[in-house]
């Protein structure tokens, strides 16, 4: 896959501010304000900075932690999983394989048959409704 790259000014151009602090700077947004948390709509979620699909929503549960769950991302190279040591926790980044946005973070929490949560921020997201 071809990487997208552009400077930060390029992002904050086409990003609005919330998606900016979280996508580029790593940001998050709060638990249980994100337009997808709750949402069941039939579809695929693709990255908010490079229209990339990320998450099916037949992989989507209702993890209860406040951001969209997911139990696997849409394929093996949608995403790439980075340690991350920052707030003195030891924990697994999410980032988007084609731009290097973040979008939150994986737990070994999760049901089968992966074990693993995603937990993504809505704004890191598009929903296509399938059909």
């Amino acid at each position: 896959m071809e990487k997208l790259q552009k400077t930060l000014e390029e992002w904050r151009a086409m990003l609005d501010p919330e998606q900016y602090n979280v996508c580029r700077l790593k940001g998050t947004e709060r638990p249980f304000s994100g337009k997808y948390n709750d949402t069941k709509t039939d579809g695929v979620y693709h990255c908010i900075c490079c229209n990339e699909p990320l998450f099916d929503s037949q992989t989507k549960f209702d993890s209860g932690c406040g951001w969209p769950s997911f139990y696997a991302p849409i394929e093996g190279s949608a995403v790439v999983e980075v340690r991350d040591v920052s707030h003195g926790m030891i924990r697994t980044e999410v980032v988007c394989a084609k731009c290097d946005a973040h979008l939150g973070h994986v737990f070994p929490d999760g049901p089968p048959p992966t074990g693993l949560r995603y937990c993504i921020n809505s704004v890191c997201l598009d929903l296509v409704p399938r059909g």
